[in-house]
């Protein structure tokens, strides 16, 4: 049997990364929608997101022990079932609840997907091109923030948003298709996973505060993105259908900062992952301002800026982390990665739910706000973690 090209199976990665993608950030263009259905407050429709965000937390280090012993190929097959399994529950939910337990399904396909999706990506290129192959795979997250959010929303807008999730099961089919024929079934299998790797893993300093840098760094950008449709609709006063255009050139911003991101995160990554994140701390900084002068111009100009940085820091995060692991904790590898894919989406449920509270407190505009503080904790780990590194040479 011929064999498959790395190129061919991180192809593969990239289409199903694409759906799940699609699905996770979904909700925030049809937040507005799903208030008006259900009849529930914004805070409340935030739930599709931070409990997505809880379930991937929860999802991608439990099954990742309770399935290592699974064929690969075979996992990613069950895996792709699962997701399309809860996007049906939420395409046809009758209630909020099912809506979320819809949600909640699909995001422990997502939570183990994206740990076991990292380690391949990773071992199927040359060491210096690792953090590319990472980028590369995350790619298809990025071009649902480009294509399959909005198009999604769109579908939405001119349907309505049951008909939205029908897309993403149809997105879940073709990765689903792209799995069976892309993956070879001869990946390197973990095996059991011994237990006692999470007393090697909690117990390491360095590796311990990688994961508080994720969490913090990834989900500054949450408190404001959560909410970013109805700040675009409701303080910037732009039109329903000009939003699905905005989140279009918000999203190939993404694409573009994710890829440079994967290439500057290649070598010296903490001082890279530093950049990255003052840079998003201004972008939010920048539309705060924006949303306080209620500036249609300095709104677009502030969501793009959002865009460029707000998932630059992703490829280095995750490459970061699985560098540690090889280092202290060599056994440990995939767990290590779904934990720190379980702490991406704990920054997610934080960032949302404190983007949340501020919503309800006091308005949608003071969300950026949030997302600053939580990113300068991120970027004070990191100084912490350099000056840890420079006391070992």
């Amino acid at each position: 049997m011929k064999k498959i090209s790395p190129s061919l199976t991180l192809l593969a990665l990239a289409i199903n990364a694409f759906a799940i993608g699609s699905t996770e950030f979904i909700s925030v263009g049809l937040m507005p929608m799903i208030v008006n259905t259900f009849n529930i407050s914004l805070s409340q429709a935030g739930l599709t997101v931070s409990l997505y965000a809880l379930g991937v937390t929860v999802g991608a280090p439990l099954l990742t022990i309770l399935t290592g012993t699974w064929n690969r190929k075979t996992l990613m097959v069950s895996i792709m079932g699962l997701f399309i399994l809860g996007n049906l529950l939420s395409a046809f939910a009758p209630t909020f609840l099912l809506l979320l337990v819809g949600r909640v399904l699909a995001s422990l396909a997502h939570g183990i997907f994206m740990s076991i999706s990292t380690v391949i990506a990773a071992d199927v290129v040359r060491p210096e091109k690792r953090a590319s192959a990472i980028a590369l795979m995350f790619t298809g997250l990025t071009v649902a923030t480009v294509i399959g959010v909005p198009l999604g929303t769109f579908i939405g807008q001119h349907s309505n948003w049951h008909m939205s999730f029908v897309f993403i099961v149809v997105i879940g089919l073709i990765g689903l298709i792209a799995t069976s024929i892309l993956v070879p079934k001869g990946l390197p299998i973990p095996g059991k996973i011994n237990l006692s790797g999470l007393a090697r893993i909690f117990t390491n300093k360095s590796i311990l505060m990688s994961l508080f840098i994720t969490a913090f760094g990834y989900g500054g950008t949450f408190a404001a993105y959560t909410y970013l449709t109805p700040i675009l609709e409701g303080t910037f006063r732009f039109s329903a259908s000009t939003v699905v255009i905005i989140l279009v050139a918000y999203g190939v911003m993404v694409a573009i900062g994710n890829s440079l991101g994967g290439h500057l995160a290649n070598k010296n990554i903490l001082p890279a992952l530093q950049k990255m994140f003052a840079a998003l701390a201004l972008s939010l900084l920048f539309l705060f301002i924006s949303a306080s002068l209620a500036s249609q111009a300095l709104g677009l100009i502030a969501t793009l800026l959002l865009g460029l940085f707000a998932f630059m820091n992703v490829p280095g995060l995750q490459l970061y982390v699985v560098q540690l692991a090889e280092k202290f904790t060599p056994k440990d590898i995939t767990l290590v990665s779904a934990f720190n894919i379980a702490a991406f989406n704990v920054g997610i449920t934080l960032g949302s739910f404190v983007g949340g509270q501020i919503s309800k407190g006091s308005s949608v505009v003071f969300t950026p706000f949030g997302g600053i503080i939580i990113i300068l904790l991120a970027m004070f780990l990191i100084r912490l973690a350099q000056k840890d590194q420079a006391s070992k040479l």
